[in-house]
Parts: C-alpha cells; sequence; structure tokens
C-alpha cells in the first residue's frame, strides 16, 4: 500500500519539488497550500502523514496542528521550517510533532524521516491488514465501507478509526487508555463519553450478524468476536 502524505506548504517552488520528488518514491502526495486548504483536505480524505511548514499566509502550520488536535485527528506530524530556534521545536513537539526538519530540506534526509516515522506507526502494521472480516461483513479501512451481503455503508473517519482498531485487536482485549489515546489524543470524561457513543454506533452497524460482539470489559476496554476462530 501506498503513504499518502499530506504536503502542507506555501512556498511554490518547494511545495512542486517535494511533491514531485516525493512521488518519484512512489508516495502518494496531496499538496496544500496553506493550514486552511490542509484542514479541508483532511476532511475529504485519509492520510497516514502530514509534512507541515509553520511559516504559513491564512493559517500557520501551528495553528493547523492544534486544530487537528482539537478535532481528533491522529496523524503523525513533520514540521518542515526555517525556525531553528529551541523554543519553536519544542512548540512544534508539544502540539503533537513527530519530527521536525530545519529547512532547507535535504530531500534524502526527509524521505528517510519520513520511512522511520511510518514505520513506528499504525501504517506499517496495517499495509498488509487495510481490509478485515468480521463474521459475515467485510470492512475496507482504507474507504472507510462497510460490506455486508452486498449492501455497503460508509462510515466516519472516526468510526472507522475506532472499528480498525478493534479488528487489529480482534479476540483480544482493547484498552480504553489506547483507544482514547490514539484516536483522541485525550483522555478525560467527555472523549470517554465520546467513544463509548461511538462504540454503541458500532454494534448497531454490526447487528446484522448475530455472532459479533464488542464485549465491554468494565474499566479495561473492550473485546471485538465473531465466533468464527477470532475471538
Amino acid at each position: 500500500m501506498t503513504a499518502k502524505i499530506l504536503l502542507v506548504e506555501d512556498d511554490e517552488t518547494l511545495g512542486y519539488i517535494l511533491q514531485e520528488y516525493l512521488e518519484m518514491k512512489s508516495f502518494s502526495i496531496h499538496w496544500a497550500k496553506n493550514g486552511i486548504e490542509g484542514l479541508k483536505a483532511l476532511k475529504k480524505e485519509r492520510f497516514d502523514l502530514c509534512i507541515l511548514d509553520v511559516m504559513m499566509p491564512e493559517m500557520d502550520g501551528f495553528t493547523m496542528a492544534k486544530k487537528m488536535k482539537e478535532a481528533g485527528y491522529h496523524i503523525p506530524l513533520l514540521f518542515l521550517t526555517a525556525k531553528s530556534l529551541k523554543v519553536d521545536v519544542l512548540k512544534g513537539f508539544s502540539l503533537g510533532a513527530d519530527d521536525y526538519i530545519i529547512k532547507p530540506v535535504e530531500e534524502e534526509e526527509l524521505v528517510a524521516r519520513i520511512q522511520a516515522i511510518l514505520k513506528r506507526s499504525d501504517f506499517s502494521q496495517t499495509q498488509a491488514t487495510a481490509i478485515f472480516t468480521i463474521g459475515s461483513y467485510d470492512f475496507d479501512s482504507a474507504n472507510q465501507k462497510l460490506s455486508f451481503q452486498g449492501e455497503d455503508k460508509y462510515l466516519t473517519e472516526r468510526e472507522a478509526q475506532v472499528l480498525k482498531l478493534l479488528c487489529l485487536h480482534k479476540g483480544n482485549l482493547l484498552s480504553r487508555q489506547h483507544v482514547l489515546n490514539t484516536i483522541w489524543g485525550k483522555n478525560d470524561y467527555f472523549n470517554r463519553r465520546s467513544m463509548d457513543v461511538f462504540i454503541s454506533k458500532l454494534r448497531k452497524y454490526l447487528a446484522k450478524d448475530e455472532r459479533i460482539q464488542i464485549m465491554n470489559v468494565h474499566g479495561s476496554g473492550f473485546i471485538l468476536s465473531d465466533e468464527n476462530g477470532n475471538g
């Protein structure tokens, strides 16, 4: 599976060069020219990594990263910037940065850092498992599509993220803490309630196959079971 990368860079020349080089290295690139365009792209597509310039018009990279975090997007971030002050680097990491590159960019180093981030993220774990079988359902996580006997239902991004985690841990306990940290980015009362709502929705979506259960282990987490030898 090709990694999909959202490149948010306002410099026309650098953006073009990076897009061409990364596509030559077999990455799929969506180039947004400011933070506002970047957030719009996130609402339409699922990305495996976001390369985010800090100094941009309309909306700077730090602001976009903050809004991504508030909206619950759990996407690895690589900040790209001319700012090398320690306070700026620390601010980037406080907003969830996985790495930080100072301009001018060395393309081979950028590719190496991208590959390292993807290796640490869920991308490497799920390249071969984008399609899951849950009882009589098929779940295409990349396209957020849940299918049952020829009927397709398209899930929201967050519904798909939760179901994907359940599928990756099928037959085993998926801790509440892991779900909250991975998808919501924070464990608090409101996010816990929100997570429970999403679990309830998924139970309804999977209700056409009575073998399927999403069991609640009180105080610990959830176990997805379909009685097909997979839990």
